[in-house]
């Protein structure tokens, strides 16, 4: 196990995304921890069927408050076998009648996937759910101030119809905010196991009549419930969907950091992110402000997407049980790290999210109109015309080659006299005024933060 200076760490969520929060679960000391409260589990359940005493569990449970990770980690050297290791540390610090009852008919996994069961559920619920839904109320409190913000609609890299900016962000609170309770779904619903050695309750069956019930006892100590049926291992669909979503919800929050980034380009300057007093945005250009925590959070989605092909891989255990997964599987934790750090910084910079209105006006006029086109062609083939779409494409063609603004193009257009005239004021404000055209883009905005504001009660 790695010593002293953090700096001589490989990896870095150690020594750069460290966050001191899922380091209590998803560390090798919240491991080590979790690993303890299960043999304890076992011991106190063995206590309430009268196989050994209570003083028997308060040596254990003292016994558990000493052990620390690196003394594990010593005497798994000398046998090679982690979780013995962890049992002989129990047992060396307890009474030699004490010592008999310590992971009496566990089997390894018992121990190791009820532990990960655990901890995985306390790391998503007490961590990364209060993390993401602080995020929800931050684009919540964006999506209302901003709902009536006119932003230029963009599909494919292009301008589309007008929206709002507030419109732009309610769809990132819907997204996340379905996510937020899949995971807290999913977590409630992860499986512990205390089975045996291939699943059959074997060594349980020596002393209990009931072992299945005996397995309940044990993880309700946990508060898990155990599987339907396990082999040396639990089923890991359970653990596989969670992490799944875990890396659905990083999707959201790389889709909603790839467009505060592309709105900040220099061209386009809709957004920005504020800069500390004494931050340089790059080693040679003294100007640049580069929008770093964006970037950062893209970044690391790129690392947590492709774990999921591991966890996948990991889904396959030959028989009863293979150790093909032995090293693969202790890296699935940083999935929910990664997650953890990608929430923390974008709720912090989107708090902090600067709009400017504008650059919002400049980017919609910047067309001259010609976002106007859908209303017109729809407006065109209501009243009769018998080939709407083509006329307005060569009306904005012509725009585009005179560098005219559209509405003007078409009022000089001879054959549109008749159509303008049946136009509604409306229908004719839209033309000079695209801002009109944004359909119930505030008002669905504010309807779906105000839901989601009260849903999850921000």
């Amino acid at each position: 196990m790695k010593t002293g200076d953090q700096f001589d760490s490989l990896s870095p969520i150690d020594y750069r995304y460290w966050d001191e929060e899922a380091a209590k679960y998803l560390s090798e000391n919240g491991f080590t921890r979790y690993k303890l409260l299960v043999e304890l589990a076992l011991v106190r359940v063995l206590a309430r069927r009268g196989i050994c005493s209570y003083a028997v569990v308060k040596e254990v449970e003292a016994a558990c408050g000493q052990i620390t990770t690196t003394e594990v980690y010593e005497e798994e050297n000398r046998i090679q076998h982690d979780v013995r290791a962890l049992v002989n540390c129990i047992r060396a610090k307890v009474s030699a009648a004490a010592k008999l009852y310590i992971h009496l008919t566990a089997t390894s996994n018992d121990i190791i996937d009820s532990a990960n069961a655990v901890r995985s559920r306390n790391a998503i619920e007490r961590v990364l759910i209060p993390t993401l839904t602080k995020l929800e109320g931050v684009l919540v409190d964006i999506t209302l101030r901003e709902a009536e913000t006119v932003q230029v609609g963009r599909t494919h890299g292009q301008h589309a119809v007008p929206i709002t900016f507030g419109f732009a962000i309610a769809g990132y609170v819907s997204r996340l905010g379905d996510s937020i309770e899949t995971l807290k779904a999913l977590a409630e619903k992860l499986p512990g196991k205390f089975s045996g050695a291939v699943g059959a309750y074997n060594a349980q069956s020596l002393f209990f009549d009931d072992p299945e019930e005996f397995e309940h006892e044990v993880l309700a100590e946990l508060g898990l419930a155990p599987a339907e049926c396990s082999t040396q291992v639990v089923p890991p669909e359970a653990m596989t969907r969670l992490l799944c979503e875990v890396t659905v919800a990083a999707g959201i929050l790389a889709n909603l950091a790839d467009d505060m980034r592309n709105l900040q380009r220099t061209e386009i300057g809709e957004v920005g992110e504020e800069f500390e007093a004494a931050q340089v945005g790059s080693s040679t250009m003294p100007q640049k402000r580069n929008p770093i925590n964006f970037e950062n959070v893209k970044s690391c989605w790129k690392i947590v997407a492709p774990r999921m092909v591991t966890v996948f891989m990991d889904q396959i255990s030959e028989h009863q049980r293979d150790m093909t997964n032995g090293g693969s599987i202790r890296t699935h934790p940083e999935i929910i790290a990664y997650m953890v750090h990608m929430a923390k910084r974008l709720a912090r910079t989107m708090k902090k999210l600067t709009v400017d209105r504008a650059s919002l006006e400049r980017n919609l006029a910047m067309q001259k109109g010609l976002v106007a086109a859908e209303p017109l062609y729809i407006i065109l083939a209501a009243q009769g015309h018998s080939d709407a779409h083509e006329k307005v494409r060569k009306l904005t063609l012509q725009a585009q080659r005179e560098k005219r603004p559209l509405e003007e193009v078409v009022i000089s257009d001879a054959e549109m006299q008749p159509y303008l005239e049946k136009m509604t004021p409306y229908q004719r404000q839209i033309l000079s005024n695209p801002s009109l055209y944004t359909g119930i883009a505030a008002k669905k905005a504010k309807a779906v933060a105000l839901h989601w504001k009260q849903k999850l009660e921000l």
